[in-house]
């Protein structure tokens, strides 16, 4: 099977409309959660989400904040401003529908799919070979696939040894998946590897491949829209840079 693999969308629709396009024709689609914050459109990411066929979608940090079940002061305050912001605009069916998502990690096939990390799937950031090795004795399955870094990123896995190390993406160059990895698809609304286009994945289950990719969409679009909310100018200028 064909999958689409993508994260942190953050309500930026016109990131989204660009990767769904860009990616063309999938078996199935693997969201891993972060839907809403920081950008201007949460509503038109849910319902877009929700029109997807053949999905597994999960719960992010943020979309577990803007439903009520984790405290904004846990964010930092432009980060607070945003999903005070969504929360206050979000409809009730799109809210339902984000209460109604998994925040465990899950199982599919040989890979096992979470937000932040198979240890602590809401919170967990995976930037480092230290944090990943110690994350490898976590799950089960050959190789896992994780978001919330809004990094495309690899770690690998030697063997049965403790030796892990971060492996350089390249967009479109495609990766061989071998036990073990942990993999990060990068962000859609909000990279933060210092290239601004929308990121994600795709993931073939039969010839066990990875491709990272990266799509431009307008930005500037995204970025009135972000200032016409009265959302932090710092979101605008970030998608811009991708930092």
């Amino acid at each position: 099977m064909r999958i689409l693999v993508m994260s942190d969308i953050h309500g930026n629709h016109t990131a989204l409309e660009a990767v769904l396009k860009d990616a063309g024709s999938v078996d199935e689609t693997w969201c891993l959660g972060d839907l809403v914050g920081y950008g201007p459109d949460p509503n038109a990411v849910v319902e877009e989400i929700r029109e997807i066929k053949n999905l597994t979608c999960l719960m992010g940090n943020h979309d577990v904040a803007v439903i009520g079940k984790m405290p904004l002061e846990t964010f930092n305050g432009d980060a607070r401003r945003s999903l005070a912001y969504h929360e206050k605009v979000l409809s009730a069916s799109n809210m339902d529908y984000l209460r109604a998502l998994p925040s465990k990690p899950k199982v599919r096939g040989d890979a096992t799919i979470v937000h932040g990390s198979p240890r602590d799937p809401l919170w967990e950031y995976i930037l480092n070979a230290v944090t990943a090795r110690i994350n490898f004795d976590y799950f089960e399955t050959p190789w896992c696939f994780i978001g919330h870094t809004h990094i495309q990123s690899v770690f690998v896995k030697i063997g049965d040894s403790e030796r892990v190390y971060l492996e350089q993406t390249i967009p479109n160059e495609v990766i061989q998946l071998e036990p073990k990895l942990i993999l990060n698809p990068g962000s859609v609304g909000q990279p933060r590897d210092r290239d601004p286009r929308a990121a994600y994945a795709i993931y073939d289950t039969e010839a066990k491949t990875w491709i990272p990719k990266r799509v431009a969409y307008n930005i500037k679009e995204v970025q009135e829209r972000i200032r016409a909310a009265g959302l932090p100018e710092k979101h605008a200028v970030r998608i811009g840079e991708g930092w």
